[in-house]
Parts: C-alpha cells; structure tokens; sequence
C-alpha cells in the first residue's frame, strides 16, 4: 500500500480530537424492535489535526508534511495521545502488559493486539505499527532479549520468535504504538487573519486498514 513510515509531528497531534468510530446497521421493525448489525470488526479511529495547531510555524509544518503526503495519496503514523500503549498511560510499558497468544511448539509469528475490556467483554485490536525501540516480549514469567530470542516487523507488528514457544506457553507484549491513517481531504484552507483571531483549519485524518 502507499505507505510513509513517518509519523505526524507528535506535538502537532497533542490537542487534536478524535477517537473510534464504527458502522453500524440499525433496522426499525414494524413493532418498535430494531435489528442491528455490524459490517466491521474493528474500530476506525478519525481525528481533526487542525485543532492541535497553536502557532503559524505550526501551520507551515502541516502543509510541508501534507504536500509531502501528497494530500491523500499517502498514509503515515499518527499518535494517538488518548490511546498509545499497551497498558496504563500513566504507567512504564510493562513485557507482560498484553498476552497475545500461546506456543504451541510449531507457530513462530505473532501478531501484537490490545485487548479492550469492561464487564464480560472484549474487544482484540491488531496493533501493525508499534513504535521502534519500544517494544518489550516475555514467554511465562521470563522476558525475552530483542534480536536475539525475537524480532519484531514494525510495519506489521508481528512478532517473530527465533525459535517457536514451548506447547501451551502464554506470550506476552508491551509496548508504544502508532495509528496508520491519512489525510482525509486533499486540499487545506488557512488564512493568517483567522488563525490569529483564534480560528483554526479543519484537517480531518482517518485509520487506514493495514
């Protein structure tokens, strides 16, 4: 896909509003029930960069990195400073943070995910772009060494063991991630006179599958 593993300056996205939105099909039946039902598994996060812009400098780096992009053409990595590692924000990234999966003395890969829990329900997110150098892996109670005992695909987020974990083993992660989105428009509307009265650009940005 056009991709640029590049992300949007991150100082740019603190302050921007956003988070996930889903599809859902709802049917009103004659007798007041409705049927609902859903075409996506998973969430696609949407945000407005333009309400992170404080300053005109701030307005120049947008149109570099949009005219880089080529407005639409190309997606890149954005943080999401509500939702940007795998545990507690307030809390050090943590090897056993998320159990992605258990060996079963074959299986080599696999993918990382953040698990979204309230009462009996969950909700498993792939995770395809963790950010480098953040990523920490454990099998049970031991963590493991990076490039020696795993590697980890940082355009995919697959984990990838140098040897398959034991049978019945739990494998754990923790690490920073980014969202893979692109600019949701193609064109940019600033004027120096507005921005200085307090108004600024909407720049909608939306998650690209991976």
């Amino acid at each position: 896909m056009n991709f640029h593993d590049v992300r949007f300056p991150p100082s740019l996205s603190f302050g921007s509003m956003g988070g996930p939105q889903r599809r859902t099909d709802i049917v009103t039946l004659a007798n007041g029930h409705e049927e609902r039902n859903t075409p996506w598994r998973h969430a696609r996060r949407v945000y407005d960069a333009g309400l992170g812009m404080r300053s005109i400098d701030d307005i120049q780096t947008l149109i570099a990195f949009f005219e880089a992009r080529a407005g639409q053409m190309y997606a890149f990595r954005w943080k999401d400073w509500s939702d940007y590692r795998s545990g507690r924000a307030s809390a050090p990234i943590a090897f056993d943070d998320q159990s992605i999966g258990f060996g079963d003395g074959t299986t080599r890969e696999f993918q990382l995910h953040k698990e979204y829990r309230s009462g009996a329900q969950t909700y498993r997110r792939p995770i395809a772009k963790p950010v480098a150098g953040s990523v920490r892996v454990g099998v049970e109670q031991d963590e493991l060494r990076d490039g020696v005992e795993y590697e980890v695909d940082l355009a995919t987020g697959i984990v990838r063991f140098a040897h398959p974990p034991d049978p019945g083993s739990e494998i754990f992660a923790g690490y920073e991630f980014d969202v893979p989105v692109r600019f949701d428009t193609d064109r940019i509307l600033t004027s120096v006179s507005s921005f200085q009265a307090g108004q600024v650009p909407n720049v909608p940005v939306i998650e690209v599958r991976i």
